[in-house]
């Protein structure tokens, strides 16, 4: 499947250019932002863990053998890409045990950068945001163009599409989930199943918001909307907006797409009809998702790109740093500025 047919439109226009991703892991930094104060004491220990060339799920694998405990004590906030220098918390469950030795967890592709105490375990979906660090190699633009396409991004955000790690290689994950979805059956094995579950429901979400992109309102409300605020899951109606309310201007507050599962659409008059229209044409999926009993729930159509800047290293490539919600993916901003050139990896965020 082709980028287009998986995520849809870009909002600023065509690329400013093209440019290559990951020549090496440091070309592509993600860090997360976790708004918890650790007490320093509590049964569980939690390790700030940079790495690379392994996913989150190595290095939990990673943990349990070297500590020699079950898989089920360790927890962490999000998962994190393999070709990729990363940094996040994971926590281990050690009721009435000291801190274990970490020597043999650490080598080249790990490393324990500080650990502490704490009462509570680390939840999924804990984390408030990631910090990005991204080095587009070989650029190949006008630099103009690409400062005043940068600007406007920093000003408006971009369209918060899901990106193409959420689909598999070459959209398979969605393919997988169509012929579930016809069959009217779903796959025994856990992980596959929430895999091509949350692959369909993004897609959908994703439709959705290509026919806001097109239609130019992908970043304002429209009659019957359901706003929310950038990092909460508090929503409200279109009709509640105060007019020329400064909140939409500010990045605070942007309309919402759908996350599909069962229950009716919360939004009504012509949001609710365009939503009704796209999901439509996707029935059998959107019956599949609801069938599995997924909650019926809400996903910001607008990507405020935070504290953006951006550093020419020298003449071909570029520094970009800035901040996104969680859940977000950096290929949305990547997308509207340049394509990028095939090569062995590929971003995944």
């Amino acid at each position: 499947m082709r980028e287009t047919d998986l995520l849809g439109p870009t909002a600023w226009g065509e690329p400013c250019g093209t440019a290559d991703l990951k020549a090496t892991v440091e070309d592509f930094q993600v860090e997360e932002v976790l708004d918890i104060s650790l007490t320093g004491e509590g049964e569980h220990l939690w390790l700030w863990i940079e790495k690379c060339y392994l996913n989150t799920e190595e290095v939990a694998k990673r943990i349990a053998k070297v500590l020699q405990i079950p898989l089920r004590q360790i927890s962490y906030a999000g998962l994190k890409d393999k070709l990729a220098l990363t940094r996040q918390w994971f926590s281990i469950h050690l009721p009435g045990k000291a801190d274990p030795d970490l020597t043999n967890l650490q080598n080249d592709q790990l490393k324990v950068l500080n650990k502490k105490r704490h009462q509570r375990k680390l939840q999924r979906g804990t984390h408030s945001a990631n910090n990005f660090i991204i080095n587009l190699n070989q650029l190949a633009v006008d630099q103009q163009n690409l400062t005043n396409r940068l600007t406007l991004i920093a000003q408006q955000g971009v369209p918060n599409y899901f990106g193409l790690q959420r689909f598999g290689i070459d959209g398979n994950n969605l393919t997988q989930a169509i012929q579930w979805a016809q069959q009217k059956n779903y796959p025994s094995q856990r992980n596959l199943r929430s895999r091509l579950l949350s692959s369909a429901r993004s897609y959908l979400f994703n439709q959705v918001l290509a026919h806001r992109v097109a239609m130019g309102t992908w970043n304002k409300p429209m009659a019957g909307d359901i706003l929310s605020f950038t990092r909460s899951n508090s929503f409200f109606p279109e009709a509640q907006l105060a007019e020329n309310d400064e909140r939409l201007a500010h990045l605070d507050i942007h309309p919402t797409g759908p996350l599909w599962g069962q229950s009716e659409l919360i939004t009504s008059n012509a949001a609710k009809s365009l939503e009704q229209q796209v999901i439509t044409a996707y029935q059998s999926l959107a019956t599949w998702l609801a069938i599995a009993k997924l909650r019926q729930e809400r996903r910001i159509l607008r990507l405020p790109v935070l504290n953006l800047t951006w550093t020419y290293i020298n003449p071909t490539v570029l520094q970009l740093t800035f901040t996104l919600p969680t859940g977000c993916f950096a290929t949305a901003v990547i997308r509207e500025l340049v394509t990028i050139n095939q090569t062995e990896h590929r971003c995944t965020y």
